[in-house]
């Protein structure tokens, strides 16, 4: 009684024996209602469980990951719950938050802005670290200790950078399709100079490659998962993994990075290597502390 109290569920299905759920809950960091779709495995019946959060890219919504990755099967075999939430805040009713597709409405970036109109809602950041994390640990069987952080393209640039900026509170980290270095491309200029202002100077805590190229030692000793499609029509011009590969080389970081031919950005790319990150982070999350 006391979840439904806390966590409005807007719906909810039984799911290669656990449960997927789609939930709403009203969020001091953001000041607006938040959605969130979560799956429970089995396994989170008997005690809590190890979590992957995914981060969704670019027109997403909290329902895009549950109901396109195809992660649930062997999610459920694993005993991993996985949490998406939702890309930005909605009903904000910012003038221009929808005009463009890649910012404002669907376009989170995963950052707090800080310019006018955005600053009051557009609290990404500290939305997942500061409440959606805890929230979980109090109101579900998920064990916060173990969480691991994935994403796909802008939202792959979230899970990288937010893996980056806060050590520790996540043990393990991938990506697919990664906005690697957004001081570098369109997307990332137009989302930084938006939310941020347009001295420069201050988007680099928000560039995986530049946060990367910073460290003194390996922050994922175990390493890092990237996929990238060689189809992708938008690799040259708004991902550049090898930013992000050059700079774990300069500092010891582990990652493997694996290129693949005939695939692109969508989600039947995902769906492909999905099973891979779940491994990966299976392999890291699963292990004594």
């Amino acid at each position: 009684m006391e979840f439904v109290q806390q966590l409005r569920t807007l719906g909810e299905h039984r799911c290669f024996g656990g449960i997927q759920r789609f939930i709403e809950h009203d969020s001091h960091e953001i000041g607006l209602p938040m959605r969130i779709s979560v799956f429970l495995p089995p396994q989170a019946a008997l005690a809590r469980v190890p979590a992957l959060v995914y981060l969704a890219g670019l027109t997403c919504n909290e329902e895009t990951f549950a109901v396109k990755a195809g992660a649930q099967q062997l999610a459920a075999e694993l005993g991993m719950a996985l949490i998406a939430p939702d890309t930005s805040p909605r009903g904000a009713d910012v003038p221009g938050e929808a005009e463009s597709w890649d910012f404002g409405v669907g376009a989170g970036f995963y950052l707090d802005a800080t310019r006018a109109p955005w600053a009051a809602h557009w609290r990404m950041e500290s939305y997942l670290l500061n409440e959606l994390l805890p929230l979980l640990g109090d109101r579900l069987p998920v064990d916060t200790q173990r969480v691991g952080l994935t994403g796909h393209s802008t939202g792959g640039h979230g899970a990288l950078t937010l893996a980056l900026r806060h050590p520790g509170r996540f043990r393990s980290v991938s990506a697919l399709a990664p906005v690697c270095a957004p001081t570098r491309c369109p997307w990332g200029r137009k989302a930084l100079a938006g939310y941020l202002g347009a001295d420069s100077g201050h988007w680099a805590e928000h560039d995986a490659s530049s946060l990367m190229s910073r460290q003194k030692a390996a922050p994922y000793p175990q390493g890092i998962l990237i996929d990238q499609g060689l189809e992708d029509k938008f690799l040259s011009e708004q991902l550049h993994p090898h930013l992000f590969e050059a700079a774990c080389l300069a500092v010891g970081q582990p990652l493997t990075m694996r290129r693949h031919i005939g695939y692109d950005h969508g989600y039947y790319f995902v769906q492909s290597f999905m099973a891979d990150h779940l491994r990966h982070h299976h392999r890291i999350l699963f292990q004594p502390s």
